[in-house]
Protein backbone atom coordinates (compact mmCIF):
# COMPACT_ATOMS: atom_id res chain seq x y z
CA UNK A 1 0.00 0.00 0.00
CA UNK A 2 1.49 3.30 -1.01
CA UNK A 3 0.99 6.52 0.93
CA UNK A 4 0.60 9.86 -0.76
CA UNK A 5 3.79 11.92 -0.96
CA UNK A 6 2.29 14.87 0.85
CA UNK A 7 1.33 12.75 3.80
CA UNK A 8 4.97 11.56 4.23
CA UNK A 9 6.35 15.11 4.26
CA UNK A 10 3.96 16.14 6.93
CA UNK A 11 5.02 13.31 9.25
CA UNK A 12 8.75 14.05 8.84
CA UNK A 13 8.64 17.76 9.34
CA UNK A 14 6.09 17.98 12.06
CA UNK A 15 8.51 17.23 15.01
CA UNK A 16 11.07 19.79 13.71
CA UNK A 17 8.43 22.39 13.49
CA UNK A 18 7.41 21.69 17.08
CA UNK A 19 11.10 22.01 18.31
CA UNK A 20 11.55 25.28 16.50
CA UNK A 21 8.43 26.73 18.04
CA UNK A 22 9.70 25.85 21.57
CA UNK A 23 12.98 27.91 21.48
CA UNK A 24 12.98 30.82 24.02
CA UNK A 25 14.09 34.14 22.75
CA UNK A 26 15.43 36.53 25.51
CA UNK A 27 14.23 40.01 24.75
CA UNK A 28 15.38 41.63 28.07
CA UNK A 29 17.59 44.74 27.65
CA UNK A 30 21.39 44.17 28.14
CA UNK A 31 23.45 46.12 30.73
CA UNK A 32 26.53 47.64 29.14
CA UNK A 33 29.61 47.38 31.43
CA UNK A 34 32.80 49.40 31.16
CA UNK A 35 36.26 48.48 32.63
CA UNK A 36 39.13 50.73 33.60
CA UNK A 37 42.34 50.71 31.58
CA UNK A 38 43.86 47.36 32.60
CA UNK A 39 47.14 48.16 30.86
CA UNK A 40 47.82 51.05 33.24
CA UNK A 41 46.69 49.06 36.28
CA UNK A 42 48.96 46.06 35.67
CA UNK A 43 52.01 47.93 34.46
CA UNK A 44 54.26 47.53 37.58
CA UNK A 45 57.47 45.49 37.90
CA UNK A 46 55.63 42.67 39.65
CA UNK A 47 53.58 42.05 36.49
CA UNK A 48 56.60 41.76 34.18
CA UNK A 49 57.08 38.03 33.67
CA UNK A 50 59.53 38.17 30.79
CA UNK A 51 62.43 40.51 31.41
CA UNK A 52 65.11 41.82 29.12
CA UNK A 53 68.38 43.50 29.96
CA UNK A 54 66.76 46.88 29.32
CA UNK A 55 64.00 46.48 31.91
CA UNK A 56 66.17 44.72 34.52
CA UNK A 57 67.74 46.39 37.55
CA UNK A 58 71.17 48.00 37.47
CA UNK A 59 72.80 45.01 39.17
CA UNK A 60 71.41 42.59 36.56
CA UNK A 61 72.58 44.89 33.78
CA UNK A 62 76.02 45.10 35.38
CA UNK A 63 76.27 41.30 35.68
CA UNK A 64 75.19 40.95 32.06
CA UNK A 65 77.80 43.47 30.96
CA UNK A 66 80.46 41.70 33.00
CA UNK A 67 79.42 38.33 31.59
CA UNK A 68 79.65 39.70 28.05
CA UNK A 69 83.07 41.15 28.85
CA UNK A 70 84.42 37.80 30.09
CA UNK A 71 82.80 36.02 27.19
CA UNK A 72 84.62 38.26 24.73
CA UNK A 73 87.85 38.11 26.72
CA UNK A 74 88.06 34.32 27.15
CA UNK A 75 85.92 33.25 24.19
CA UNK A 76 83.57 30.94 26.09
CA UNK A 77 81.56 28.46 24.05
CA UNK A 78 78.23 29.59 25.53
CA UNK A 79 76.62 32.40 27.48
CA UNK A 80 75.90 29.94 30.31
CA UNK A 81 79.62 29.31 30.87
CA UNK A 82 80.34 33.02 30.81
CA UNK A 83 77.57 33.58 33.36
CA UNK A 84 78.92 30.83 35.65
CA UNK A 85 82.42 32.29 35.42
CA UNK A 86 81.04 35.73 36.27
CA UNK A 87 79.30 34.33 39.36
CA UNK A 88 82.57 32.76 40.53
CA UNK A 89 84.48 36.01 40.03
CA UNK A 90 81.84 37.95 41.96
CA UNK A 91 81.93 35.47 44.85
CA UNK A 92 85.72 35.81 45.04
CA UNK A 93 85.29 39.60 44.99
CA UNK A 94 82.81 39.42 47.88
CA UNK A 95 85.22 37.30 49.93
CA UNK A 96 88.10 39.71 49.29
CA UNK A 97 86.00 42.72 50.29
CA UNK A 98 84.87 40.94 53.46
CA UNK A 99 88.44 40.05 54.42
CA UNK A 100 89.59 43.61 53.78
CA UNK A 101 86.85 44.99 56.00
CA UNK A 102 87.79 42.56 58.78
CA UNK A 103 91.47 43.44 58.32
CA UNK A 104 90.90 47.18 58.69
CA UNK A 105 88.57 46.72 61.66
CA UNK A 106 91.10 44.55 63.48
CA UNK A 107 93.92 46.91 62.56
CA UNK A 108 91.99 49.90 63.88
CA UNK A 109 91.27 48.12 67.14
CA UNK A 110 94.86 46.97 67.62
CA UNK A 111 96.33 50.32 66.65
CA UNK A 112 94.08 51.94 69.20
CA UNK A 113 95.73 49.77 71.83
CA UNK A 114 99.12 50.88 70.50
CA UNK A 115 100.56 47.88 68.66
CA UNK A 116 100.11 45.89 65.49
CA UNK A 117 100.79 42.21 64.79
CA UNK A 118 104.51 41.58 65.30
CA UNK A 119 105.62 44.75 67.01
CA UNK A 120 104.70 48.01 68.62
CA UNK A 121 104.78 51.43 67.09
CA UNK A 122 107.41 53.81 68.39
CA UNK A 123 105.15 56.75 67.57
CA UNK A 124 102.21 55.49 69.60
CA UNK A 125 100.79 56.81 72.80
CA UNK A 126 103.90 56.53 74.89
CA UNK A 127 102.21 55.70 78.15
CA UNK A 128 99.12 53.57 78.64
CA UNK A 129 96.48 55.14 80.84
CA UNK A 130 97.12 53.61 84.28
CA UNK A 131 97.10 54.89 87.81
CA UNK A 132 100.81 55.79 87.67
CA UNK A 133 100.59 57.72 84.42
CA UNK A 134 97.49 59.60 85.52
CA UNK A 135 99.17 60.55 88.78
CA UNK A 136 102.64 61.16 87.44
CA UNK A 137 103.23 64.23 89.60
CA UNK A 138 102.42 62.37 92.83
CA UNK A 139 104.48 59.26 92.06
CA UNK A 140 107.78 58.48 93.77
CA UNK A 141 109.69 57.12 90.79
CA UNK A 142 112.94 56.80 92.73
CA UNK A 143 111.33 54.24 95.04
CA UNK A 144 109.66 52.40 92.17
CA UNK A 145 112.96 52.15 90.29
CA UNK A 146 114.70 50.80 93.38
CA UNK A 147 112.05 48.08 93.77
CA UNK A 148 112.32 47.14 90.08
CA UNK A 149 116.12 46.91 90.32
CA UNK A 150 115.88 44.62 93.36
CA UNK A 151 113.72 42.26 91.30
CA UNK A 152 116.14 42.53 88.34
CA UNK A 153 113.24 43.83 86.24
CA UNK A 154 115.33 46.03 84.00
CA UNK A 155 112.56 46.76 81.50
CA UNK A 156 110.22 48.07 84.19
CA UNK A 157 112.99 50.16 85.72
CA UNK A 158 113.66 51.83 82.35
CA UNK A 159 109.98 52.50 81.97
CA UNK A 160 109.92 54.27 85.34
CA UNK A 161 113.01 56.26 84.35
CA UNK A 162 111.23 57.44 81.22
CA UNK A 163 108.12 58.46 83.13
CA UNK A 164 110.29 60.24 85.65
CA UNK A 165 111.95 62.08 82.79
CA UNK A 166 108.59 63.17 81.36
CA UNK A 167 107.53 64.35 84.80
CA UNK A 168 110.69 66.45 85.13
CA UNK A 169 110.38 67.89 81.63
CA UNK A 170 106.81 68.89 82.41
CA UNK A 171 107.70 70.41 85.79
CA UNK A 172 110.40 72.52 84.14
CA UNK A 173 107.81 73.62 81.56
CA UNK A 174 109.77 72.17 78.65
CA UNK A 175 106.84 69.97 77.58
CA UNK A 176 103.15 69.82 78.38
CA UNK A 177 102.57 66.28 79.66
CA UNK A 178 99.58 64.31 78.40
CA UNK A 179 99.11 60.54 78.53
CA UNK A 180 97.79 60.55 74.95
CA UNK A 181 100.82 62.27 73.44
CA UNK A 182 103.51 60.48 71.45
CA UNK A 183 107.28 60.67 71.29
CA UNK A 184 107.01 62.96 68.28
CA UNK A 185 104.60 65.28 70.09
CA UNK A 186 107.02 65.79 72.96
CA UNK A 187 110.01 66.11 70.65
CA UNK A 188 108.34 68.92 68.72
CA UNK A 189 107.55 70.78 71.93
CA UNK A 190 111.20 70.91 73.02
CA UNK A 191 112.89 74.09 71.81
CA UNK A 192 116.47 73.66 73.05
CA UNK A 193 118.62 71.76 70.55
CA UNK A 194 120.72 69.88 73.14
CA UNK A 195 117.62 68.90 75.09
CA UNK A 196 116.04 67.66 71.86
CA UNK A 197 119.03 65.41 71.16
CA UNK A 198 119.10 63.94 74.66
CA UNK A 199 115.36 63.36 74.59
CA UNK A 200 115.62 61.67 71.20
CA UNK A 201 118.30 59.28 72.48
CA UNK A 202 116.54 58.40 75.75
CA UNK A 203 113.28 57.92 73.83
CA UNK A 204 115.09 55.50 71.55
CA UNK A 205 116.39 53.54 74.54
CA UNK A 206 112.95 53.46 76.09
CA UNK A 207 111.23 52.27 72.90
CA UNK A 208 113.91 49.66 72.25
CA UNK A 209 113.86 48.21 75.76
CA UNK A 210 110.22 48.56 76.77
CA UNK A 211 108.24 48.28 73.54
CA UNK A 212 110.77 46.00 71.90
CA UNK A 213 110.33 43.54 74.78
CA UNK A 214 114.00 42.58 74.65
CA UNK A 215 115.76 41.08 77.64
CA UNK A 216 118.77 43.23 78.48
CA UNK A 217 121.70 42.22 80.63
CA UNK A 218 123.18 44.19 83.52
CA UNK A 219 125.70 46.02 81.33
CA UNK A 220 123.05 47.18 78.88
CA UNK A 221 120.82 48.28 81.72
CA UNK A 222 123.63 50.31 83.32
CA UNK A 223 124.28 52.06 79.99
CA UNK A 224 120.62 53.01 79.60
CA UNK A 225 120.35 53.98 83.25
CA UNK A 226 123.36 56.28 82.94
CA UNK A 227 121.79 58.10 79.96
CA UNK A 228 118.58 58.76 81.89
CA UNK A 229 120.26 59.86 85.12
CA UNK A 230 122.58 62.24 83.27
CA UNK A 231 119.66 63.77 81.38
CA UNK A 232 117.73 64.21 84.61
CA UNK A 233 120.70 65.94 86.27
CA UNK A 234 120.89 68.51 83.49
CA UNK A 235 117.20 69.30 83.97
CA UNK A 236 117.54 69.70 87.75
CA UNK A 237 120.25 72.33 87.43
Amino acid sequence: MFLPVNATNIELTSPLQTLQDSVYVDTDPLDKREFENLKDKYDGNEFIYERTVENSGWWSRFKQWLSDFFNNLFDFNSDAKASDFTDIILKIFYVVIFLMVVFFIVKAIINKEGNWVFGKSSDKSIIPVTDIENNIYDTNFKALIADAEKENNHRLAIRYYYLWLLKTLSETEIIDYDVEKTNSDYYLEIENKDTKEEFSYTSYLYNYIWYGEFDIDDAQFETAKKAFTQFLRTLWK
